[in-house]
């Protein structure tokens, strides 16, 4: 029985370390900045309203950034969350 300490010679691949690591986008996760920079940017081409899409833009990628420092996956459980049923129907 091979212990978790013990490698198989022919058996071992090296992995680089950004496969394992998150995909993010200026610190965002990717997909979560690509909708925040499409919203913002509707906002100032589309309503013409330049400082509002700045300020949607800047906020929005701020807290996403700060939620990917906490946990760099917190997107796919916030959207795995708001699928669920809730357990009670009131």
């Amino acid at each position: 029985m091979i212990g978790s300490g013990q490698h198989i010679d022919g058996f071992e691949v090296p992995i680089h370390g950004s496969l394992g690591s998150p995909l993010l986008l200026g610190g965002a996760p990717r997909g979560l900045a690509i909708v925040n920079g499409t919203l913002a940017a509707a906002i100032s081409l589309g309503l013409q309203q330049w400082l509002a899409g700045v300020i949607v833009w800047a906020v929005g990628h701020s807290i996403a950034v700060m939620a990917a420092r906490r946990d760099p996956s917190f997107a796919p459980v916030l959207l795995r969350h708001i699928r669920q049923k809730g357990y009670f129907a009131c």
